[in-house]
C-alpha cells in the first residue's frame, strides 16, 4: 500500500489525482468493509465530489494543505457537519450535527476529505468496538476476534487499506490498544499537542486526547503535524514545532538509552505477549542500544485513573436519568462510581497524579525512552466485552486489564504503539514506547528506528 505521505506528495505535484486516490480507497472499502464493519457511515457521492474539487484546486495552483485530497473517516464520537454522528448510542442514532467539532475542522483545514465515520463502542467506553447501532467491528487478522477499541473501527480501516490513516481518541488505551491488536501504529500525544476542546466539554480535562493511527511511524507523524497547534479554545494547547510536517528521520540506536519493562513492575502479562516481545530486547542491544531492565513506580496511577475517569463520567448523570435503560451497564457503573466519590477522594487523586508525573519525569532523565507491552493480552473473542483475568489474576472491572496503557495516560507523557511481532497464528503484538512530556517528534524518531529494526510491518490485512 502506498504511504499517506507519498499520496499527499503525488496529489500536490499532480502525478496522482485525488479522484484516482479516492476511487482506490472506495474500492477497498467496498471489498473489505462489509465483512469487518469498520466504517459505519460512508458518503461516496460527497467523497467523489470533494476529490474532484481537490484536483481543481491543484490545477488552479491554489495553496494546498498538508493532507490535500487524502480521504479520512472520522471516529464516530466526533461531530461532523451534515454527517450522522451517533457516538455509538441508540440515543443519538439519527443525530446529524450542524457544525464540525474541533478535530473535523482541523482535518478539513489541512485539506483532508472526510468520507465517513469509523465505528466505536458506545460513547467510546470500553476496549471492544461494538454498539447497538452498528454492531461489532472485527479484527482484520482473525474475524472471530476483537480489534480492540475504542478506536477499533479506525485501526481496522487503516490496517486493511480502507484509509491511508485515521484519527483516534485515547483515554485508557483507545488508540494504543487497537493499534496493537490490528498491527498498526498508534500515537497518544501529550495533552494539548492536538487541541481537544469543544463548546460542551471541559477544556481543562487531560485524560482523553486525540491522536493518529497509521501503517507507519512517518504517516502517523504527518497526521500529527497537520492536527497539532495552538487553539485558544483549548487552554492546554501548545504550538507545533516549525518542522512538524517534515518526514521522520529515524534516531540512531547506537547509544540510545532504553528502559525495558516487562510488566511495569507488577502487572500480569500473558505469556504469549512476553514471548514475542522479549527477543526484541536483545535485538535492540545487538544494534547498539543501551537496554536496561527498569521502570518507574506507577502503581498509584491506578487509583488516579479510576477516580478521575469516574469524575468525567459523572457529568453524564443527566443523560442516564433521561434515558434509563438505554446505556450499557459499563457506562452506568462508571457514572454511579463518579457520583459516589467524595471530595477527599478526588483531591487525593489530583495530588497523586502530580506525584506520578514527577516520578516518570525524574525517571526519564536517565533514559531516552521507556519500552513496555502495549496490551497485556492477545486479541480475544469478539463476543467477550472485556478481559476478566490475565495469567490467573482476576481483573476488578472492565478497564483494569488496560493498566499497561492507563498508567501511562495518568503521566501525561506521549506514548506510541508499534508492531513488534506476530504470533504463530498471525496475531500482531505491539510494543509501547513512552517519551518525555511534549517531545512527540523525538519519540517518533525513536519509534521509527525501532520500526526499521523490527521490520514487522505488513501489507494491508483483511
Amino acid at each position: 500500500m502506498t504511504s499517506a505521505r507519498r499520496l499527499a506528495s503525488g496529489i500536490a505535484d499532480g502525478s496522482l489525482s485525488a479522484a484516482e486516490v479516492m476511487e482506490r480507497h472506495l474500492a477497498r472499502i467496498a471489498e473489505v468493509n462489509p465483512r469487518l464493519n469498520a466504517i459505519v457511515t460512508l458518503d461516496e457521492a460527497g467523497a467523489r465530489a470533494q476529490a474532484q474539487a481537490a484536483d481543481a484546486a491543484v490545477a488552479r495552483g491554489d495553496a494546498l494543505g498538508p493532507l490535500h485530497g487524502l480521504p479520512i473517516a472520522v471516529k464516530d464520537i466526533e461531530d461532523t457537519a451534515g454527517m450522522r454522528t451517533t457516538y455509538g448510542s441508540t440515543i443519538f442514532a439519527d443525530h446529524v450535527p450542524e457544525a464540525d467539532g474541533m478535530l473535523a475542522k482541523r482535518l478539513r483545514r489541512a485539506g483532508a476529505i472526510i468520507i465517513g465515520k469509523t465505528n466505536t463502542p458506545e460513547f467510546a467506553a470500553g476496549s471492544n468496538t461494538f454498539n447497538r447501532v452498528f454492531g461489532a467491528t472485527l479484527n482484520p487478522h482473525d474475524a472471530s476476534l476483537t480489534p480492540g477499541g475504542s478506536s477499533g473501527g479506525a485501526a481496522v480501516a487503516v490496517a486493511t487499506g480502507m484509509l491511508p490513516f485515521a484519527d483516534g481518541s485515547d483515554l485508557a488505551s483507545s488508540i494504543r490498544n487497537p493499534a496493537s491488536f490490528c498491527g498498526v501504529v498508534g500515537l497518544r500525544p501529550s495533552p494539548g499537542r492536538i487541541p481537544a476542546a469543544d463548546r460542551e466539554s471541559d477544556p481543562w480535562q487531560s485524560l482523553s486526547v486525540f491522536g493518529p493511527i497509521a501503517r507507519s511511524v512517518d504517516d502517523a507523524a504527518l497526521l500529527l503535524g497537520a492536527l497539532a497547534g495552538r487553539d485558544r479554545r483549548d487552554p492546554k494547547s501548545v504550538a507545533a514545532p516549525p518542522d512538524a510536517l517534515d518526514p521522520v528521520v529515524p534516531a540512531s540506536l547506537g547509544g540510545l538509552r532504553v528502559a525495558w519493562s516487562r510488566n511495569l513492575g507488577d502487572l500480569p502479562v500473558a505469556s504469549d505477549v512476553t514471548s514475542i516481545l522479549e527477543p526484541r530486547r536483545d535485538e535492540l542491544a545487538a544494534l547498539g542500544a543501551h537496554v536496561t531492565d527498569a521502570e518507574p513506580d506507577l502503581r498509584s496511577a491506578d487509583f488516579v485513573f479510576d477516580t478521575l475517569r469516574a469524575v468525567g463520567f459523572a457529568a453524564a448523570a443527566p443523560l442516564m436519568e433521561a434515558h434509563e435503560g438505554e446505556l450499557k451497564d459499563a457506562i452506568v457503573w462508571n457514572i454511579r462510581k463518579g457520583l459516589a466519590l467524595t471530595g477527599g477522594e478526588i483531591a487525593r487523586a489530583y495530588a497523586a497524579r502530580g506525584a506520578v508525573y514527577a516520578s516518570i519525569e525524574t525517571f526519564l532523565r536517565d533514559y531516552d525512552v521507556l519500552a513496555l507491552p502495549t496490551a497485556q493480552v492477545l486479541p480475544f473473542a469478539v463476543e467477550r466485552e472485556w478481559v476478566e483475568e490475565i495469567e490467573g489474576v482476576e481483573m476488578e472491572h472492565y478497564v483494569a486489564w488496560l493498566r499497561s496503557c492507563s498508567r501511562i495516560t495518568v503521566t501525561g507523557h506521549p506514548a506510541i504503539s508499534i508492531p513488534a511481532g506476530w504470533t504463530e497464528s498471525g496475531l500482531p503484538i505491539g510494543l509501547q514506547l513512552v517519551g518525555r512530556h511534549l517531545e512527540e517528534w523525538r519519540l517518533l524518531e525513536v519509534a521509527a528506528a525501532f520500526e526499521a529494526a523490527f521490520g514487522c510491518g505488513r501489507t494491508a490485512a483483511g
